[in-house]
């Protein structure tokens, strides 16, 4: 990896601080994003620490907010002239219904159209160093969504709010995302890819974003869930083994290419989902 450039966001904890601990480890320049200064400096502390590495470093990125995101791209494009591999890491699921400095609702703002905004204002970086990969963080939970998406009702504003039914749409969108982008970037020598980490004890679910029985079943539970550093395993195989540079618009899990649900290859819903997207964010290619 050495003479790489990684950007994993999401690096200040759990799955995404293992990703970006072994990228440096392996001898990649990385840039770790963080929400949260305060969490992402100390966690910048810890992986040049361990990993002996001084090519590392911190981007302020706050996935709900896309005037943070045009500054995170726009800091990053000045600093660097290419991105090898951008590892769409970080998410959440919320026991309420929030929303973002845009009005989106939380999940679907942050996990979805968040990435999906910062990946294209990337793409002419990612596109300089082809050939390039997107690796996309997505969960077995899409194949919960069984109906697909309710493109009319993506935001929860005309039915009751459930927390896994929009952790469950955000991981298909991303899965959609996965296949639509692979679809537009066909023979331009950028590899984009999904994956299933498993499931992992993180701060996933923490920090206030549960309350109550769900919180105190989830913290009972940790102790049996994968470690973050072997829930990383899956997405460190699509950034870096020739398998994962090989194959585009995959989904991953456990290390191999694995199947996704049947409301996942409806590539209809996925073209609707971008150009959905594309106007709400006003980002597109």
């Amino acid at each position: 990896m050495n003479d790489t450039i990684c950007l994993v966001t999401g690096a200040n904890s759990g799955i995404g601080l293992e990703t970006a601990r072994s990228l440096a480890q392996q001898g990649a320049t990385v840039i770790m994003t963080a929400r949260s200064i305060e969490r992402g400096e100390a966690a910048l502390a810890e992986v040049r620490q361990s990993t002996g590495s001084s090519q590392v470093s911190l981007l302020h990125l706050d996935l709900a907010d896309l005037a943070s995101i045009r500054a995170a791209a726009e800091a990053f494009s000045t600093e660097h002239d290419r991105l090898d591999v951008l590892v769409n890491n970080a998410g959440l699921m919320l026991g309420d219904r929030r929303e973002t400095a845009d009005g989106f609702e939380m999940t679907f703002g942050v996990n979805h159209l968040g990435h999906f905004a910062f990946t294209l204002l990337l793409l002419p970086r990612i596109e300089a160093a082809a050939p390039s990969r997107i690796v996309n963080v997505s969960s077995a939970a899409h194949k919960a969504a069984r109906s697909g998406l309710d493109l009319d009702d993506l935001m929860f504003t005309r039915r009751s709010y459930s927390p896994m039914a929009a952790y469950s749409a955000s991981k298909l969108a991303n899965i959609h995302f996965t296949r639509e982008l692979a679809r537009r970037l066909e023979g331009r020598g950028v590899s984009v890819n999904a994956l299933h980490p498993g499931v992992v004890g993180s701060r996933f679910a923490s920090d206030g974003d549960f309350k109550g029985l769900f919180s105190n079943l989830y913290g009972f539970a940790r102790p049996f869930m994968l470690t973050p550093a072997k829930g990383a395993r899956t997405s460190l195989h699509v950034a870096t083994s020739e398998e994962g540079g090989q194959v585009s618009g995959a989904y991953f899990a456990r290390k191999r290419q694995a199947r996704v649900s049947r409301a996942a290859q409806d590539d209809d819903s996925a073209r609707a989902l971008w150009t959905l997207s594309e106007a709400l964010t006003g980002v597109s290619i």
